[in-house]
């Protein structure tokens, strides 16, 4: 990954990405292959994590697991909390070898896990930390504070009863074969490793479909209005508010496909060329997800292209707010002309 802090016109560093983390449909398909483990009580660990103890997942159980947008969140309860909801572990069935890393991804060796919870010290909450407790004795805050939310690096990845392999010699000329970040063995034989993320225990994962471009109940009205804003269309499709899920591969996409400039303010643009973005962000990313599920390559039309598909000279350059993420956007100039500042355009081809 190739990273720079410069000083901009607001006095402010601004930080600058020009790789790409896994967006939406990546951690659509690292969920589905993590959920047959749900259920299931751990019995050993492992993994290169320092400041979250792998050890401490020891006789817990994976209760439950959820994605929003870019982010996995697992919940962890222990042995007793399971036995009082009546639950037993479900053995793997069917798990065949897989990885669910994109190839087209660069690698992140050296993420680290983040600082959680009060101290911020990145441990879990033990079960007898002071806090409320219900009518059960239970101690609520440790409960809030068993989930653990996933954030991917580059190359990051999940994979089912195998690990990951060097495809390549490193810098020094060594094939090393990566490092799991953590490795949770499963009573139904089964174990999952984690690559290149960042993990923290959190409380309970706000779930908002409304905003996830995946979700059935993306609201697609909250989204137009969004774009609608005297902004650049490229800055509003990155924020997580309103497109969840959604990264700097999507961004470009959907923009080249709908014809639109990156730097097109919202406001200017007619509501069809709006409505079409959205049609376009939504088609790419399911159609991104489905060809994962089909073990099928990602299938771009302008990201790190140096031509479009017509053939025309493809742009590249740093976009972002001017206090905030600089991400690499690729635009052909003649597909996706730029707007005058006169009025309402209409970007769609005749």
């Amino acid at each position: 990954m190739l990273e720079r802090t410069e000083l901009n016109g607001c006095g402010l560093l601004c930080h600058f990405l020009s790789a790409e983390m896994p967006e939406g449909p990546s951690v659509r398909k690292f969920h589905h292959l993590v959920s047959p483990f749900v259920g299931q009580k751990v019995v050993k660990t492992g993994g290169s994590s320092k400041k979250l103890c792998p050890d401490s997942f020891q006789s817990l159980w994976l209760q439950d697991a959820q994605v929003h947008g870019k982010k996995l969140f697992l919940r962890f309860d222990p042995d007793e909390e399971m036995e009082l909801l009546g639950s037993s572990p479900q053995p793997v069935q069917g798990v065949q070898q897989k990885e669910a890393m994109d190839p087209e991804l660069a690698l992140l060796p050296n993420a680290q896990e983040t600082s959680a919870g009060p101290s911020g010290s990145g441990e879990p909450v033990p079960s007898g930390s002071d806090g409320p407790y219900d009518l059960g004795g239970h101690n609520l805050l440790a409960v809030a504070q068993r989930w653990l939310e996933v954030r991917f690096g580059l190359f990051g990845s999940v994979w089912v009863n195998d690990f990951s392999r060097a495809k390549q010699a490193n810098k020094r000329g060594d094939w090393r074969d990566p490092v799991p970040r953590l490795v949770l063995h499963f009573d139904g034989g089964g174990f999952l490793a984690f690559y290149s993320c960042q993990m923290s225990w959190s409380p309970p994962p706000v779930i908002e479909p409304t905003c996830d471009i995946l979700s059935e109940k993306f609201h697609r009205g909250q989204a137009l209005e969004a774009l609608s804003q005297a902004q650049p269309v490229c800055y509003t499709l990155l924020d997580q508010r309103y497109f969840s899920g959604l990264g700097n591969i999507i961004k470009n996409e959907a923009l080249y496909r709908a014809g639109i400039h990156p730097l097109s303010l919202g406001s200017l643009l007619s509501s069809s060329s709006l409505e079409a973005l959205v049609d376009h962000v939504v088609e790419f990313s399911s159609d991104w997800l489905r060809d994962k599920f089909q073990g099928k390559g990602r299938r771009t039309l302008i990201y790190q292209k140096d031509q479009c598909p017509s053939g025309h000279q493809v742009m590249k350059e740093t976009f972002g707010p001017p206090c905030g993420l600089q991400r690499l956007t690729w635009w052909c100039p003649q597909c996706q002309p730029q707007l005058s500042s006169e009025g309402p355009q209409n970007m769609l081809s005749s």
